[in-house]
C-alpha cells in the first residue's frame, strides 16, 4: 500500500510517499513544495495543487493523510494554512483517494510514543523507522513522512 502524507502550508508544503509491505515501511519519495515568493496567493495555491497532482499521478497512492489544523494566535496565518489544506483535500477528492486527518499529538505518539515529543525526536524516529541514513530534509518533508507513518500504523 502506498500512502501520501502532506504537511500543509502555503509557503512550504511537505510531502512524503511511503510504501508498506506487511510491517515494513519504506520511503518512496519525499520533499517540499516551495512556491515562488513572488507569486500572488492564488498562484501559490495553484503551484501546490499542480505539484500534488503530479505526485499523485507519479506514485498512485492508495491513501492520503494530512495534519489537522492547529489553533494559532495568528488568525490570518491559520486561515492561510486552512486554504492550503483545502487544496490538498481537493487533490485527494479529484483523484478519488481517501484522506484522513491527524492531530499533531497523535502523529507524534504514533512515531515516537509520546504525543508531546520534540520535533528533533520525531525526525530521528522517521529516519530510524524508514531505515534512512540521514534525517529527511527539509523538516516539512520529515513531518509529511511522519504523517504517512502515523496513518500506516492506524490502518493496520
Amino acid at each position: 500500500m502506498k500512502i501520501l502524507g502532506i504537511d500543509p502550508g502555503t509557503q512550504v508544503a511537505g510531502y512524503g510517499v511511503i510504501e508498506t509491505t506487511g510491517s515494513k515501511i519504506t520511503a518512496v519519495e519525499y520533499g517540499a513544495i516551495k512556491p515562488n515568493k513572488n507569486q500572488n496567493f492564488p498562484q501559490r495555491l495553484k503551484t501546490i495543487h499542480d505539484k500534488i497532482i503530479d505526485i499523485i499521478s507519479k506514485h498512485q497512492p492508495d491513501q492520503m493523510a494530512i495534519e489537522e489544523v492547529f489553533y494559532s494566535k495568528n488568525i490570518k496565518a491559520a486561515i492561510k494554512i486552512g486554504e492550503g489544506r483545502g487544496i490538498v483535500f481537493l487533490c485527494a477528492a479529484t483523484a478519488n483517494i481517501p484522506i484522513t486527518e491527524y492531530a499533531a499529538t497523535v502523529i507524534k505518539k504514533a512515531v515516537v510514543g509520546n504525543g508531546h515529543a520534540h520535533k528533533c525526536q520525531v525526525q530521528e524516529m522517521v529516519k530510524i523507522i524508514l531505515g534512512l541514513t540521514e534525517i529527511p530534509k527539509p523538516a516539512d518533508a520529515s513531518d509529511a513522512l511522519a504523517i504517512a507513518i502515523c496513518h500506516s500504523h492506524n490502518i493496520r
